[in-house]
């Protein structure tokens, strides 16, 4: 997409983002101490990829999860939450349990997608582990196949507390 295009579509909507969903209920078990602002490690411990593209749109321009005090980082040492996608398989199995053993405490897992919640279409896969809960202790589930960008944005916001 062009910016004149960018920019028309703009006039002739009025839209430059979606507008803000309704304040979340805060996370009952989120640690007083990722009130505001959460760096987010990602892990796809075996997904189709249908929830990396819907977390690329809640991160993108439209929804802006950023706004909110939710940022992706690159490692888990610098990671509050762990952001899991996909079932557990054979081979991420050490990968995710590492993952989570370097993000310091406090910290929050996340299990984002019917997959990670419950291996969703993959349950009786062969080379599916189980679901994330199986591997490590869950703090937040986001159901769905994939889950909306709404539906992100939401449960992120009910980490951060914004």
């Amino acid at each position: 997409m062009t910016l004149r295009s960018v920019v028309r579509l703009i006039l002739a909507t009025g839209k430059i983002a979606e507008p803000a969903p309704p304040k979340p209920d805060v996370m009952s078990g989120r640690p007083p101490e990722l009130a505001g602002t959460v760096q987010i490690r990602h892990v796809d411990a075996g997904s189709c990829n249908g929830c990396e593209v819907e977390i690329a749109n809640a991160f993108g321009p439209v929804y802006d999860v950023e706004r909110y005090g939710a940022r992706l980082v690159a490692s888990p040492r610098h990671a509050d939450v762990v952001l899991v996608t996909g079932v557990v398989t054979h081979n991420m199995k050490e990968p995710l349990t590492r993952t989570v053993e370097a993000t310091p405490r406090p910290r929050l897992v996340i299990a984002l997608g019917d997959c990670a919640r419950n291996c969703g279409i993959f349950a009786d896969a062969y080379g599916a582990v189980g679901a994330v809960h199986e591997i490590v202790d869950v703090d937040l589930e986001i159901p769905g196949c994939p889950p909306t960008p709404d539906a992100i944005v939401s449960a992120l916001r009910s980490v951060t507390g914004r």
